[in-house]
C-alpha cells in the first residue's frame, strides 16, 4: 500500500499548493484598495511582515534544525535573495501592467523556470504529462498578456504599451525569482529539515533584507486605516497563510510542480481583477484562463495505472510492475515525490512538516 500512501500524500500536498494559490490569487485585487501605496511598499509589508512572522512561529523548529540550516547556508541564502526580490518585481510588474497580466506573466513563466534549474542543477528528466500540462499553461499565459497587450494598445486599457512592456519584463524576473526561492526551500526540506523550519528561515531572512525598503516607502501604509488594512491582509493571509501551505505542499511534491500547480492563481487574480477592480478581458484572455485550468487538470487527474493500483492488493517486493510515472507518480523504489518520475532523495521526510 506503499504506493497508494504516497499517491495520497501527494494529493495532499497538490491541495496545499493550490490553497495557496487562491489565496495569492486575490493580492493584486486587495493592492487597488490602497492606491496611495506604492507597489515597493506593498511587497515590502506582503513579503517582508509575512516572512518575519513565518520565522516567528516557526522559532522552536528553526533552532532545533539551526546546524542542518548551516550546513546548507549557501541555499538558504540564495531563496532568501530571492524572496526579497520577487516581491518588488511582483507588485511592480502588476501595477505597470495591470493586475490580470502581472500576476500572469509572474506566475506563468514560473514552472518553465522551475524546471530549467531543476534540469540543469538535480537533472531530472521530466515527464510527458508535465510537458503537456505546462504547455497549456504557457499557451494560457500567452493569450492572457496578448489580451492585455491589445486592451493597452487600443486606449481602452490601463496600461500604456511600453508600461506592459516594461511590467512584462518585472514578472519575468518575478517568475524566475519565484521559481528559484521555491526550488532552494524543497531542496532544504529534502534533506532532513522540517518543512516549517525550512520557510520560517528562507522567509525570515528575505523579510528581514526587505525591512529597509519597508522603511523607505512604507509611509503611506500608516496614513489611514484602510491602508493599514490591505497591508495588514498581505502580510497575514496571502502570504503568511499561504506560504505555510505552500510549504506543506513542497514536503509532499518537487519545486516544479508545485510551481505548475500554482498556475491557478493568475487565474484567480484575471477573475478578481474583472469582478472587483473593473479591468476588462477579451475572449482570448478567458481562452486564456480555460487553458490554465486545463494545465490544472492534466496535472491533478490521476494516471489509470494509479486508479487501478488503489483498487489492488499490495504487490510483493521486488514486483516490477510498476513503471509509469507521473507528476505525482512514483517509481516502486519509493522516495520524494518526482515529477521526473526518478526517486529524490528519501532525507527530510521525517523532517517534513505534518
Amino acid at each position: 500500500m506503499r504506493g497508494i500512501d504516497r499517491g495520497r500524500s501527494a494529493g495532499i500536498g497538490a491541495l496545499c499548493v493550490l490553497a495557496a494559490s487562491v489565496l495569492w490569487g486575490t493580492t493584486g485585487t486587495a493592492a487597488t484598495f490602497a492606491p496611495d501605496v506604492g507597489p515597493l511598499a506593498v511587497g515590502a509589508v506582503a513579503m517582508g511582515l509575512g516572512g518575519l512572522l513565518q520565522a516567528l512561529v516557526a522559532t522552536r523548529q528553526i533552532a532545533r534544525s539551526i546546524a542542518g540550516l548551516r550546513d546548507q547556508r549557501g541555499t538558504v541564502l540564495l531563496g532568501a535573495a530571492s524572496v526579497a526580490v520577487y516581491p518588488l518585481a511582483f507588485y511592480s510588474s502588476m501595477h505597470l501592467a495591470g493586475v490580470a497580466v502581472g500576476t500572469v506573466v509572474s506566475i506563468g513563466t514560473a514552472p518553465l523556470a522551475s524546471a530549467l534549474i531543476e534540469r540543469v542543477i538535480d537533472g531530472r528528466r521530466l515527464t510527458r504529462r508535465w510537458m503537456l500540462a505546462a504547455a497549456l499553461g504557457l499557451l494560457g499565459t500567452v493569450l492572457l498578456c496578448v489580451a492585455e497587450a491589445a486592451h493597452a494598445a487600443d486606449g481602452t486599457g490601463r496600461a500604456s504599451v511600453a508600461d506592459t512592456l516594461l511590467g512584462v519584463g518585472l514578472g519575468l524576473v518575478a517568475a524566475v525569482t519565484y521559481a528559484l526561492y521555491s526550488w532552494a526551500a524543497h531542496r532544504v526540506i529534502a534533506r532532513d529539515i522540517p518543512s516549517r523550519a525550512a520557510m520560517g528561515a528562507v522567509f525570515g531572512i528575505g523579510g528581514l533584507l526587505l525591512l529597509p525598503v519597508l522603511a523607505v516607502t512604507g509611509g503611506p501604509l500608516v496614513n489611514s486605516w484602510s491602508n493599514a488594512a490591505v497591508g495588514s491582509y498581505m502580510a497575514l493571509v496571502p502570504m503568511f497563510a499561504g506560504y505555510v501551505l505552500f510549504g506543506w505542499g513542497l514536503a509532499h511534491v518537487p519545486a516544479s510542480t508545485a510551481t505548475t500547480l500554482s498556475l491557478l492563481e493568475p487565474a484567480v487574480a484575471a477573475v478578481l481583477a474583472v469582478l472587483v477592480v473593473g479591468e476588462r478581458l477579451p475572449a482570448t484572455g478567458w481562452l486564456g484562463i480555460a487553458l490554465v485550468v486545463a494545465c490544472l487538470a492534466v496535472l491533478t487527474t490521476p494516471s489509470p495505472a494509479h486508479r487501478r493500483s488503489r483498487g489492488q492488493p499490495r504487490k510483493p517486493a521486488g514486483d516490477k510492475g510498476r513503471t509509469g510515472a507521473d507528476y505525482d507518480g512514483q517509481p516502486a523504489s519509493g522516495g520524494t515525490v518526482s515529477v521526473t518520475g526518478r526517486p529524490a532523495s528519501t532525507k527530510g521526510r521525517s523532517g517534513a512538516a505534518r
